[in-house]
């Protein structure tokens, strides 16, 4: 369980299966996804250039970098070249209509 306490950043009706969303936690911006009616949170900042992800398409389970191709794993935060670290995860909870995030 998260250390960090839990926010409201969106509801449900905001985020249809297959659509991401750009939230933010205590002024991080975060990608918010529904993969098939799952929810996951990441990071938006790309490890290799510091540059926004969700300007990028979905490719299954991972958004592609609109800079330079980096791949990151929506669910698990782990990168494909030239990206070197993985990005960091938020926990979703939803409560009634609200989708809300912590960081892992």
């Amino acid at each position: 369980m998260s250390k960090f306490e839990f926010i409201k950043v969106a509801k449900v009706a905001d985020l249809p299966s297959g659509a991401k969303l750009r939230v933010e936690y205590d002024g991080d911006d975060v990608g918010l996804f529904n993969l098939n009616g799952e929810l996951y949170a990441i990071s938006d900042i790309c490890t290799h250039d510091d540059g926004p992800l969700l300007g990028g398409h979905m490719l299954g389970d991972c958004i592609v970098c609109p800079r330079h191709g980096a791949q990151f794993n929506i669910k698990t935060g782990q990168q494909t070249m030239p990206a070197f670290a993985p990005v960091p995860l938020y926990e979703v909870k939803i409560v009634g209509e609200d989708i809300l995030i912590a960081p892992k």
